[in-house]
């Protein structure tokens, strides 16, 4: 196993000492190459090698990037997990999956770690065609428990049919994505499934680093804790119930209340017990002496239905500039190691992010109705920015994607101007509440779609490949894709001042062209694109950010000497410029339309209406280029936009294809 020699520093305690790789390496993770080899290790090994862990983690973060504070938080947690369930037989369900990174050292792909969110490397989230040990992908929240619950379904299914399936499924969940409606959904139907007579077992452990709940304090309640989760603890329980169901009404209820107020008085939690779970906790999640054995007694345990284990987590555990950041360095860039200071970001055009904050953030200045909408994603979407101008017209509704959109919808049927900012990926987890409570009822919602397009490091689950296909389809909906920073700042106004109904402007992940940023934004009219650039034979008609790149591919192609290209920029993808569409048709014997989004999307928008305006029967050669038709791995963008074939070379050389083709 690599060691990491040249940066020899790669952890710091809470008291900011620094520890030295070099002269203690890593002798209990050595050892380990799978969950199986914990079998072997005591309790103070344990500890030891989740010190090992954890600097680790550290040290390869800091070479690539990525989550660090998260799993900071879940090292013993994790530890404990692989040491008492026999993993990959039992289930281990990571939610969003950006605290997994612990989970992977330990699931034999620490000598790869050195590679995490690099092109060809590992994944950030867990991903099932990476390891046996990842048995459901996640990248975006709360659908652990979900999963969960429809394995150990199918275990106790394959029970029924006589396989003797007894494995265990377990499901991490943090705190924050237990605030979508989709993790009370699954369970409340935890709670009550019930096969071949049976209640469903599942355990789920609340990863708890931000409630408001206080942690347990001293021994009396470790012995407590622990002593409810035993089994003769649900013997007994179970006993009572029987004894009291058979007592007079006013006595079984006193006992019933007595029992709830002594479990409440350990921490106990009625809103997971009235849901069906046998509630465990809190727990010191960093305790491993804690944790080592209410895990084996849930494992042991002969209780029938779902447990829910809540742990009390610090995220960035350990490493003191996580622990003293305000984000407790969730995202990272290459760090330093004993400073935690981030490697800063070559100079370069303003985001797209920023630029979109500061011009939403003008246009709130002159209009009081403007409110801003996040889904737990406020630094990701500039709507920090937004907030720290005007709090009170500022709304972070938390993971709960499809709330944030109804609820804007509310807030539009009383004549203010909700602009939602989601990223494009997360947009689909809301398309319902699109579709009917918003685009149903003509309701002029705002939606800045950040994120559009290929996004990098994030891969395949961050990839805004197809909210123009999602969004195109429906009634009311205007699409703008703005193809630079200045372009953005004028679809920001021109969103604004639309009341027409529902409106929608995506723009990409990173910095901008270094397009000069307008002054004073003047709003578009809607449905009109404009020519960038006056050619002859060939047109090439661009929606969104891939003008540049067109703009190049034409330099090229006049270079050498093959035309002079006429390039457009659609701006809107719904409705259609069609004069602009006409003349392009009608004064070119080649059109290429451009798009980073999916099929389905602005180019068959285009299609349709150039048959319905009978402009494919004039000999017009045609075509399209769009993302391709699978999902794309993570890597570089411009790694991943070269694979797409969606940079100047590929335009190019599709121009010349199509001007010689007969």
């Amino acid at each position: 196993m690599k060691k990491a020699q040249e940066n020899p520093a790669i952890a710091l305690t809470a008291t900011g000492q620094a520890l030295q790789v070099a002269s203690i390496g890593f002798p209990i993770l050595d050892r380990v190459n799978s969950p199986y080899d914990l079998k072997n290790l005591n309790a103070d090994e344990l500890k030891a090698l989740a010190d090992d862990v954890r600097r680790l983690m550290i040290d390869s973060v800091s070479r690539t990037g990525g989550h660090l504070g998260a799993g900071l938080g879940v090292v013993e947690l994790t530890v404990a997990i692989h040491s008492v369930f026999d993993t990959p037989a039992d289930r281990l369900i990571w939610d969003v999956g950006h605290q997994s990174y612990p989970h992977k050292i330990l699931t034999g792909r620490k000598d790869r770690m050195h590679t995490l969110r690099q092109g060809g490397g590992l994944s950030g989230f867990t991903k099932r065609d990476e390891s046996e040990y990842d048995p459901f992908g996640a990248a975006h929240s709360s659908t652990s428990i979900s999963a969960g619950l429809g394995m150990a379904a199918a275990r106790d299914l394959a029970n029924l049919s006589g396989e003797n399936a007894d494995n265990h499924v377990i499901c991490v969940i943090g705190d924050g994505a237990m605030s979508a409606g989709m993790a009370y959904e699954a369970m409340n139907n935890a709670g009550i499934l019930s096969i071949g007579g049976k209640k469903t077992n599942l355990l789920v452990i609340l990863n708890d680093n931000d409630m408001s709940i206080a942690p347990p304090v001293g021994a009396m309640s470790r012995h407590l804790t622990r002593l409810v989760s035993s089994r003769p603890y649900h013997s007994a329980r179970e006993i009572a119930k029987k004894l009291t169901n058979i007592l007079p009404a006013p006595i079984r209820n006193a006992a019933k209340k007595a029992e709830e107020s002594a479990r409440s008085a350990l921490g106990s939690g009625t809103f997971f017990e009235e849901m069906g779970f046998f509630y465990i906790g809190p727990v010191d999640g960093h305790d491993l002496d804690q944790l080592l054995p209410i895990l084996t007694n849930i494992r042991d345990t002969d209780h029938e239905g779902p447990i829910l284990l809540h742990v009390i987590t610090k995220k960035g555990k350990g490493y003191l500039p996580a622990e003293s950041a305000a984000d407790k360095m969730h995202g990272v860039r290459k760090f330093n190691v004993i400073t935690g200071e981030q490697t800063k970001a070559a100079i370069q055009a303003a985001t797209y992010t920023s630029v979109f904050a500061k011009a939403l953030i003008q246009e709130a200045h002159k209009d009081k109705k403007i409110v801003g909408i996040t889904a737990a994603m406020p630094s990701g979407t500039g709507m920090d920015a937004f907030g720290y101008e005007f709090p009170e017209r500022t709304f972070d509704v938390g993971i709960a994607e499809q709330h944030a959109v109804t609820f804007a919808a509310g807030l539009a049927a009383e004549g203010y101007k909700p602009f939602v900012a989601i990223y494009s990926t997360f947009l689909q987890r809301a398309y319902d509440q699109i579709v009917h409570d918003v685009a149903l009822q003509n309701l002029p919602v705002r939606f800045a779609i950040d994120r559009a397009g290929l996004v990098g490091e994030d891969g395949q689950t961050h990839a805004g490949a197809f909210d123009t296909a999602y969004l195109g389809c429906l009634p009311n909906m205007v699409l703008m894709a703005p193809a630079d920073e200045s372009e953005l700042v004028h679809a920001i106004a021109t969103a604004a001042a639309y009341d027409g109904g529902p409106i929608a402007f995506r723009f990409p992940r990173g910095s901008g062209t270094g397009a000069p940023i307008p002054e004073k934004a003047q709003p578009f009219a809607i449905g009109q694109g404009r020519i960038v650039r006056e050619g002859s034979k060939a047109a090439i008609l661009s929606y969104g950010s891939r003008l540049d790149e067109c703009m190049k591919a034409a330099d090229m192609l006049a270079d050498r000497g093959i035309a002079e290209i006429t390039v457009a920029d659609a701006r809107f993808a719904k409705p259609l410029d069609t004069d602009l569409l006409k003349t392009l048709a009608a004064n070119h014997e080649v059109l290429l339309l451009i798009e980073e989004g999916s099929r389905g999307g602005f180019g068959s928008m285009v299609l349709e209406t150039l048959c319905a305006e009978g402009l494919l029967s004039s000999g017009l050669k045609l075509g399209v280029m769009t993302l391709p038709d699978r999902f794309q791995n993570h890597d570089t963008p411009t790694k991943q936009y070269e694979e797409a074939g969606l940079t100047a070379k590929h335009i190019e050389h599709r121009i010349t294809s199509l001007l010689a083709r007969k």
